[in-house]
């Protein structure tokens, strides 16, 4: 598990802009996240991981162990069901909400991060690459 501690840096991605309309996001905040450069930490202390996400929202924090499912507030104040998934250099996480699940699928390789997204009710496919 080298990737934990490293910081990964949004180096391009394709096709989401379609997810984030898909999800509903206005136009303008669409255009603000396109231009932004995202970063990502995972960490672990103990049986739980810690992801720190910096966005255009600011940072987002989540404390989890894999398997355990726990109730989230996102950005816009919707609550949603999320849980990760640790499986080697594979961190699979599902948030559930009511309208539906989406998958964020993360794959750690070398000093890159791949990111696939989909959703149950979406059938377009995201992809966010980034490097450390």
């Amino acid at each position: 598990m080298s990737f934990l501690g490293k910081k990964y840096t949004l180096d391009r991605e394709e096709n989401f802009d379609g997810f984030l309309k898909f999800i509903g996001l206005p136009e303008d905040q669409i255009q603000k996240h396109s231009q932004f450069k995202p970063t990502a930490v995972l960490t672990k202390e103990g049986n739980k991981y810690k992801s720190i996400t910096v966005n255009t929202d600011g940072p987002k924090e989540s404390v989890f162990e894999s398997g355990v499912p726990f109730d989230e507030v996102v950005p816009g104040g919707f609550k949603v069901k999320t849980m990760y998934i640790v499986d080697g250099n594979t961190v699979t996480q599902t948030v559930e909400n009511p309208n539906g699940i989406a998958t964020f699928k993360r794959e750690y390789s070398g000093n890159e991060l791949k990111v696939t997204v989909t959703a149950d009710k979406w059938d377009g496919t995201a992809y966010r690459y980034y490097k450390a």
